[in-house]
């Protein structure tokens, strides 16, 4: 008898399992929280991504895609001898500055003024984001008859002004700057309000403190609100810079009669454009796939140079 008290009072009660097992359950339940995200990721993200990393090193058409064939490193040393590629990588690289360096400072400027003490503040946020929430269809629409060649207003003030008449569509520089201009009206107003949101958590009575001392708004800005705004800042460029790698529609429907060759000659081609035709125009997706992964080894390359920028500016701090 006393052997088998001594047997029970072993063996877990029932509270105990309860307790066991409800451990268990919590231990899992955040698991169970976030993998819906992962499997979401798995699906839409590196799945696609091996896919054109594995398309990439084949020779895949878009008509034939139970029929690859091993290439290895074709596709990528044809990109380097293909004119076209680096024609598109110069054109992504000159509209990618020419836009976002004045995207950039005028949307420093409008968060400065949008700081202010204004009345309805509100409203000139609304309008400063009015732009981003446009379509990049009907944006497009209105700047390709702003820029029209003929009877585009920015012409005639160009006339009116004694100026003679620039072919938009067409100029090797002049269409760059068009399509840059598209894509600084779409962005400016919601980088500004980032930048806002950054201005609105600098101190107040560091500005106080420089009014004191006798600084000016102007030099308030540039050695109060700048320096805290240094992290909003580089977070723009980099986010600005995988927006500009990327850059389809703006060119797409600039002059839609082109199609995805950018214009007559090429002239505002962006890598997303030249992927989307070697893709689903020459229905090559082994070499669509090559300038993807050519497109994300030069935005890792930004991150990079980014990483670094933002290390030494914390040193320097």
């Amino acid at each position: 008898m006393g052997g088998r008290a001594a047997v029970d009072r072993q063996r877990p009660g029932p509270v105990t399992v309860t307790v066991s097992v409800r451990r268990r359950v919590d231990r899992w339940v955040p698991y169970g929280l976030v993998a819906p995200f992962f499997v979401l990721f798995g699906a839409f993200g590196l799945f696609p991504l091996l896919y054109t990393g594995w398309a990439s090193l084949h020779r895949v058409e878009l008509t034939a895609l139970d029929r690859p064939e091993w290439v290895g490193l074709r596709n990528y040393t044809r990109l380097a001898e293909d004119p076209y590629f680096w024609n598109a990588l110069v054109n992504t690289f000159v509209i990618g500055v020419l836009s976002t360096v004045p995207q950039l400072l005028l949307a420093l400027g409008v968060a400065h003024l949008l700081d202010a003490r204004l009345r309805a503040r509100g409203f000139f946020r609304v309008v400063a984001l009015a732009p981003y929430a446009t379509s990049v269809a009907a944006a497009t629409l209105v700047f390709a008859l702003l820029f029209g060649r003929e009877h585009g207003p920015v012409n005639w003030a160009f006339t009116a002004a004694g100026l003679a008449p620039v072919d938009w569509q067409n100029g090797p520089w002049a269409a760059k700057a068009a399509v840059s201009a598209i894509v600084v009206w779409r962005w400016t107003g919601y980088n500004a309000l980032i930048y806002l949101a950054a201005m609105q958590t600098v101190p107040r009575e560091l500005y106080e403190a420089a009014a004191l001392d006798g600084a000016s708004r102007w030099r308030r800005f540039v050695h109060v609100t700048l320096p805290a705004l240094r992290p909003t800042i580089l977070f723009t460029v980099v986010v600005s810079t995988i927006g500009a790698t990327q850059l389809f529609g703006e060119p797409l429907l600039f002059d839609a009669g082109t199609g995805a060759s950018g214009g007559a000659d090429h002239q505002f081609q962006t890598l997303g454009l030249y992927l989307y035709e070697q893709g689903w125009v020459n229905l090559h997706l082994g070499r669509a796939s090559a300038i993807a992964w050519v497109m994300l080894l030069i935005l890792l390359v930004v991150f990079g140079a980014a990483r670094l920028v933002r290390s030494r500016l914390r040193g320097r701090a």
